[in-house]
């Protein structure tokens, strides 16, 4: 862990093969994070902290807006914008939903109730997915449920989609929008001017629901 004398923000750095320029991250467990390209010199990182010291600022008082919103939920975990309560069961071993309730393992529950959303999360993307697609008069290959770090969703050249499992705990509209960002792309496939055209032509709430999963994103944690 380093630390900038003259901004008082500690950072780490990594380094990678891949990178082809310098980046920072913040994230909520692992703190800020600069990954540097493999020969890139150290001061770089330093560097970069001070660049981008506002933009880091901002991301550590979203981050702890976000805990304190999760904390604020108490005994309840968010199911495309509804509440459900969780009621632990001693000797459960499965999560099980009952009307607004979710009967969850005593103890640490938070295993049990990812894959619980990982399997219920496949059951809402595909016929969202398929109903897109069909509307689009396109086609995907292959759609898997992840839990990636840095990605709500992705499409593949090929047509394969991939979604974060915890896209379920954003409010259904969100989802929605997330489901058309990537079946666009099986059009276009990068971040043009004629992509954003063509989500405006299919969904055009976009920039409100890209806005509240920016803000947001932080929140959808378990």
């Amino acid at each position: 862990m380093r630390r900038d004398e003259h901004l008082d923000i500690a950072y780490t750095i990594r380094r990678s093969d891949r990178a082809r320029r310098v980046r920072v991250r913040v994230d909520a467990a692992e703190g800020v994070e600069v990954v540097l390209p493999r020969r890139a010199p150290e001061r770089e990182a330093a560097a970069a902290i001070r660049q981008l010291r506002p933009w880091i600022e901002r991301r550590i008082a979203e981050l702890e807006q976000a805990r304190a919103a999760v904390a604020a939920r108490g005994a309840t975990v968010p199911y495309l914008g509804r509440p459900l309560r969780l009621a632990a069961e001693p000797g459960r071993a499965r999560v099980h939903r009952r009307g607004d309730t979710l009967l969850v393992p005593a103890g640490d529950h938070r295993d049990a109730l990812e894959r619980w959303y990982r399997r219920r999360a496949h059951e809402e993307i595909a016929p969202r997915l398929d109903r897109a697609t069909a509307q689009a008069g396109t086609a995907y290959t292959k759609l898997t449920i992840r839990g990636q770090r840095t990605r709500w969703a992705s499409c593949s050249s090929r047509g394969a989609m991939s979604f974060n499992w915890r896209l379920l705990l954003a409010p259904e509209p969100v989802v929605d929008y997330v489901v058309w960002h990537e079946v666009c792309h099986l059009e276009v496939m990068d971040h043009s001017p004629r992509f954003w055209a063509l989500l405006a032509s299919r969904w055009p709430d976009y920039r409100a629901h890209a806005d509240w999963l920016r803000r947001n994103g932080g929140t959808l944690v378990l």
